[in-house]
């Protein structure tokens, strides 16, 4: 591969503290990002440039902070938390109770919390690498994973113990068994939620998904497919939107599956903020939720529940979730094995009043849906 530039030559005997992954990117001129990659055997980095990062690790004596390390050299019994800034929502809906349990758990741990905030990958990991540098936290809760996550994979490259608040990887066949995670059973959530509605007597039912880059969306729709299955609906995929974040973003599916030539008469939306679009859709078009139009979602949201009517949805536990996180973060750090700190919990459905026998078949809602639309065309145009 060669001898070490002279950039890193003299790098090297400069620098005569522990070596830091930002050091061995600045010597190689590389991005954080790519020299994280590398020496995590990523299959988008090249050989040559794995062979390049790994060679200049050996000769600058680059070590990742693993566990053993940190159990040699005592831990400093704080849960770490890094909230990603640049998520649409901020974490609001679960930030409150999700910090309390941390919190608890860690107080009666002997533990603290400490908590910052990231606006984008490359700020968490200059965030996330400062605060184990400089002793603050043991290891990291990382809450909505995307699909192989770039703070875990960060993170796993560096040793710094991680639990995550979801499964890393929607294949299990190929999930990383380093991973330690605590989530909720989307699969059979979603499955039941089908059931309901089957049980209520519809037979059109679609289904709102959120962003694929989330896991969550991925097993919440593997939930809904299921569901299907099991009371024999055959899969339609015009009655499946993706990708809603947001409340806009709610609307504008609940308005494209209303306008099919085939409606659904209930709809099963991934979260509560892209469900409450529904309610604006649900009065332009004259329909009543829960008679007219049926809809349930998932997070059991405070805003949810206060709407009129209230939204039928999934609520979880977010106190109980945020104590259970900080445990197994606990029983990373004592050297228990990650694949062993993996726990699946459920859900309480909480029933409101947008769900419920259907009034209308299809054809009967495209044909109100028709009507009421024309009528306020007709009324703009007096």
């Amino acid at each position: 591969m060669g001898e070490i530039n002279h950039a890193q030559q003299g790098f090297a005997s400069a620098y005569s503290g522990k070596v830091t992954i930002s050091d061995l990117a600045e010597s190689l001129e590389l991005p954080k990002g790519t020299v994280s990659k590398a020496l995590n055997g990523y299959g988008d980095i090249s050989e040559l440039t794995k062979a390049r990062v790994t060679e200049a690790a050996d000769k600058l004596g680059y070590r990742p902070l693993g566990h053993a390390q940190a159990i040699r050299t005592g831990r400093i019994k704080s849960v770490g938390l890094v909230l990603q800034t640049d998520e649409h929502d901020g974490y609001g809906i679960f930030l409150r109770d999700f910090l309390a349990g941390i919190s608890q758990h860690s107080s009666a741990e002997g533990w603290t919390l400490t908590v910052a905030s990231a606006g984008s990958q490359e700020e968490f990991e200059e965030v996330a690498s400062r605060l184990v540098e400089q002793r603050k936290v043991d290891g990291f809760i990382l809450p909505r994973p995307r699909v192989n996550d770039p703070r875990y994979v960060f993170l796993k490259t560096m040793g710094i113990p991680s639990v995550l608040f979801g499964r890393i990887d929607p294949d299990a066949k190929s999930d990383d068994p380093m991973a330690a995670w605590y989530d909720i059973d989307g699969e059979s959530l979603f499955a039941s939620a089908v059931r309901r509605m089957w049980d209520f007597g519809h037979r059109r039912v679609g289904f709102v998904g959120a962003p694929d880059c989330y896991t969550f969306a991925h097993f919440r729709k593997a939930g809904y497919l299921q569901g299907l299955a099991e009371v024999g609906l055959p899969f339609d995929d015009d009655l499946v939107v993706a990708d809603a974040r947001t409340r806009e973003d709610g609307a504008q599916a609940a308005r494209r599956l209303l306008s099919l030539s085939e409606p659904p008469t209930a709809i099963i939306y991934s979260t509560d903020e892209a469900a409450l679009g529904v309610y604006q859709v649900a009065t332009d078009f004259g329909l009543r939720l829960g008679q007219d139009l049926s809809l349930s979602a998932y997070d059991g949201t405070i805003l949810g529940q206060h709407m009129h009517p209230a939204l039928t949805s999934f609520r979880v536990d977010m106190c109980e979730a945020g104590a259970q996180l900080s445990s197994i973060l606990v029983g990373l750090t004592e050297g228990e094995p990650p694949d062993n700190l993996r726990k699946i919990a459920a859900a309480e459905l909480v029933e409101g009043r947008t769900d419920g026998p259907p009034s209308l078949t299809s054809q009967d809602l495209a044909a109100h849906i028709s009507l009421h639309t024309d009528q306020l065309n007709i009324i703009s145009h007096q």
